[in-house]
């Protein structure tokens, strides 16, 4: 019989399901966030795991890094993508880790990528970057909207470049 596992996965714990074929719940528990602990919830139905689904956290590299190490088929859940159906009865962790089993073994689950381990500290730098530089370039903007609130002109001169300059120059002697 096939099974399906969902993880729902939080700073200090996670909640492992194992569901079967008909969605009935065969494992429910929510354990700390230890990697030998969750193995050892996962190693009973592990012949008969079509899949395991963890949810795309801020902390998911480890879980994904061991159960694919353990030879899991490990699936990245994107909970940005998931929506859940209206007039859900029950909500909660259980409840969340439980969809996703349910999600996988309808082939219905919106998956996220997993980066290979050693790709994702430079894919991190780079995400980090762009965050960096978004903001920059909405504080520029807001200071040539606000100067153009107040005088109902735009800067001149390159009083724009100028902040931008300082900008740059205030993150070098920062860093």
């Amino acid at each position: 019989m096939n099974k399906f596992s969902g993880i729902d996965l939080h700073s200090n714990n996670s909640v492992v399901v194992v569901s079967d074929e008909a969605d009935r719940i065969v494992y429910k528990r929510r354990l700390p966030n230890d990697p030998v602990q969750i193995r050892a919830a996962l190693a009973p139905h592990r012949g008969e795991l079509v899949g395991v689904v963890i949810e795309a956290t801020f902390n998911w590299y480890w879980l994904v890094d061991e159960l694919m190490k353990d030879g899991y088929c490990v699936h990245l859940a994107n909970p940005a993508a998931i929506r859940q159906y209206d007039g859900l009865k029950y909500s909660g962790d259980f409840a969340d880790a439980a969809y996703l089993a349910q999600l996988l073994r309808l082939g219905v689950l919106p998956e996220g990528y997993i980066y290979p381990a050693q790709e994702r500290q430079v894919w991190d730098l780079s995400r980090k970057r762009m965050q960096l530089v978004q903001c920059r370039t909405a504080q520029i903007l807001a200071i040539e909207n606000l100067f153009s609130r107040q005088t109902g002109g735009q800067m001149q001169g390159g009083a724009g470049e100028r902040i931008r300059f300082c900008a740059r120059c205030v993150a070098r002697d920062a860093g």
